[in-house]
């Protein structure tokens, strides 16, 4: 397009040359200046330039390549399957239960609509939008970059134990098919002289507070920590020996199960979590509906439920509430911008974000009614307080409920329905984790794109390598160190760094019309202000929460040695220095003057050759004197 303009005395326009209509021409603005009249004669100048803000659409497009997923349920299912895992059966409920039941729900959903909802859009827009994984997402604002690399690495680390968790499941699963289910009774080879009959212990032989959720005597217990774990062997976390073959077994067949699920992409797992994400509803609802016919079923349900509000003056209930809901929801992971990166461009990632994050979170609610029922019927079986048989964590999973399944009738088949539905839990939520590895890296590296076959076996085979350390005799310790610093406060420090990202330096104004050019319309004013303000705060306050209230790195009542506080303190660094150490490289290996570089740095890179024009918008480009009027267009 061409235009001629010509300016009278009292700068007014009073010719423009015919409008013409041309089909596919990029769109100019017209930088138009105005100098006053010197010795009579009128100077103009008139320049076009491309609009910093004409709509940006990424590469990426339906036909470039990229596989999408089969059907829009394959995606839902998917980020439901990651989103609700074990953490929904085994923290959630307790948590609940212990910060003043139902007063625990006020922070809880609180924390959910100002935190935990504008961080999975934000995740799952960004993904979808920029059609790349965690790392190349980057690439509208590249200084960023080293956050994806972070939060690669920490789904890495978490793939590591969580594999370990889900074969141990696997292992009772199989312990399950027979007769009488192993950690009925004493006198297996497992079992020593200590081993003391489950209902020998009732409120009178605790009365000197030992709750009974805390004995070791009984043979569920002893099943756990000495047939499974073989902790009995172990003096501590300086004395591992050999993995378990049994275990190993398991743990084959778990990295197995992966693998031919995402080795052909999404198109492969995507169908899998037809059985995965639904699965766990199904078993789930029968354990409930067994679980509430159970005599003391509902003295169980009403402490579950029951409303203490002195609770929320407790600081500790609005920091378990935070990281709670943070976890559960699975944002920072890299898992659901890899998820939706696979989306068409034009899908409504709002209605997902808000179904998905709501299903999740009613699930961890309605979890709680079958493991409070079954903690009821173990409180009256015992004729102990609730509180005496709650707890979470790997206790509840693997000790307390299935001695509690062992009590029922048809308690094999009983057995089976529960711990199908934790490995379920575990395996898509496992997936979720190695995908966001896989499609971080093979969009950062086109020669691993080529061959993901390939890399991904290699990525399930390195997993199982240093998850054999898990699977030794003192394996739980080296589970526990890294479920304490491998995905801790990294993690919260690497969500952090994204949602500043992506909110002060690529700019909510412009992520916003990201997601008008996707769905049609902008985000309302709330979300806005939430990715801007409340949830940079949010995580900060998380932060700090996560390192203020660290406690002593212990299982049971075993102390680790202080070298592995610095070991773990080491583990959280060597994902968490990506982001400084990315920055630096980044700035020093570009060409330019130091405000050059910081520009090329913070810009996307699709603008970068207004970089060189100097019509950036970060920065003034053009002089105005004071004898000129400069008519610019402002770009926020």
């Amino acid at each position: 397009e061409r235009m001629n303009v010509q300016v009278l005395a009292d700068h007014t326009l009073t010719s423009v040359a015919p409008f013409k209509r041309y089909i596919n021409v990029e769109k100019k603005d017209v930088e138009l200046i105005l100098v006053k009249d010197q010795n009579g004669v009128q100077y103009t100048s008139s320049a076009i330039i491309a609009s910093p803000r004409m709509p940006y659409l990424p590469n990426h497009t339906e036909d470039d390549g990229r596989e999408t997923w089969g059907k829009k349920i394959d995606f839902l299912l998917s980020v439901i399957g990651f989103a609700v895992d074990l953490a929904n059966v085994w923290r959630f409920p307790y948590l609940c239960y212990k910060n003043g039941g139902g007063a625990f729900l006020i922070p809880y959903v609180l924390f959910l609509v100002i935190a935990g909802m504008p961080l999975f859009y934000m995740e799952l827009a960004l993904g979808q939008y920029n059609r790349e994984g965690a790392a190349t997402v980057w690439k509208i604002c590249p200084v960023f970059k080293g956050v994806g690399y972070t939060v690669i690495i920490i789904a890495l680390y978490v793939g590591f134990y969580y594999n370990v968790i889900i074969a141990w499941s696997l292992y009772y699963l199989y312990s399950s098919f027979t007769h009488e289910l192993p950690w009925m009774k004493c006198g297996h080879p497992w079992n020593n002289e200590n081993c003391t009959n489950p209902n020998i212990f009732n409120a009178s032989s605790l009365s000197n507070g030992t709750k009974y959720s805390k004995i070791k005597l009984t043979p569920a217990a002893q099943f756990y920590e000495r047939g499974v774990l073989n902790l009995h062997e172990s003096q501590g976390i300086h004395d591992l020996g050999l993995p378990h073959w049994k275990l190993t077994l398991c743990l084959v067949v778990v990295v197995f199960i992966l693998y031919f699920s995402l080795w052909k992409g999404v198109k492969t797992s995507g169908k899998v979590v037809y059985i995965t994400a639904t699965m766990p509803y199904i078993m789930l609802f029968v354990l409930l509906i067994r679980g509430i016919t159970l005599p003391g079923a509902m003295d169980g349900i009403r402490a579950y439920l029951h409303i203490d509000f002195k609770y929320l003056k407790d600081a500790t209930v609005w920091i378990d509430a935070a990281t709670q809901i943070f976890y559960s929801l699975g944002a920072g992971f890299g898992v659901l911008i890899a998820f939706a990166s696979y989306n068409k461009f034009d899908n409504n990632c709002y209605r997902d974000a808000l179904l998905t994050s709501t299903i999740n979170c009613i699930t961890s609610f309605f979890s709680g009614f079958a493991i409070f029922s079954v903690l009821g019927y173990m409180a009256q079986k015992h004729k102990v307080k609730i509180e005496d048989v709650a707890t979470d964590g790997a206790g509840l999973v693997f000790i307390i409920y299935p001695e509690a399944i062992s009590t029922l009738p048809g308690s094999t088949y009983w057995a089976i329905i529960f711990f199908i539905m934790l490995l379920t839990l575990g395996i898509d939520s496992s997936m979720g984790g190695m995908e966001a590895v896989i499609t971080g890296l093979t969009d950062d590296f086109k020669i691993l794109k080529k061959n993901r076959k390939l890399f991904t076996f290699i990525t399930a085979f390195g997993t199982f390598l240093v998850a054999l350390l898990c699977i030794t005799n003192g394996g739980v310790y080296v589970l526990t160190l890294l479920d304490q610093y491998a995905a801790g406060t990294s993690i919260l420090f690497g969500v952090l760094i994204e949602a500043i990202g992506v909110s002060w330096f690529y700019g909510v104004d412009r992520f916003s019309e990201d997601i008008e050019r996707m769905m049609g319309f902008k985000p309302g004013l709330y979300w806005r202000l939430c990715w801007k303000f409340v949830s940079p705060a949010f995580l900060l306050f998380v932060v700090i929460a996560s390192i203020v209230t660290r406690p002593n790195l212990k299982y049971e009542d075993y102390v680790f040695p202080p070298w592995c506080n610095l070991v773990g303190w080491g583990i959280a660094m060597s994902s968490m220095l990506f982001v400084p150490i990315y920055a630096i490289y980044k700035c020093f290996t570009l060409k330019g003057t130091m405000k050059e570089r910081i520009a090329y740095c913070i810009t996307p890179e699709h603008e970068h050759h207004l970089v060189a024009e100097g019509n950036i918008r970060q920065f003034k480009v053009s002089p105005v004197t004071t004898t000129s009027l400069y008519l610019e267009k402002l770009y926020a």
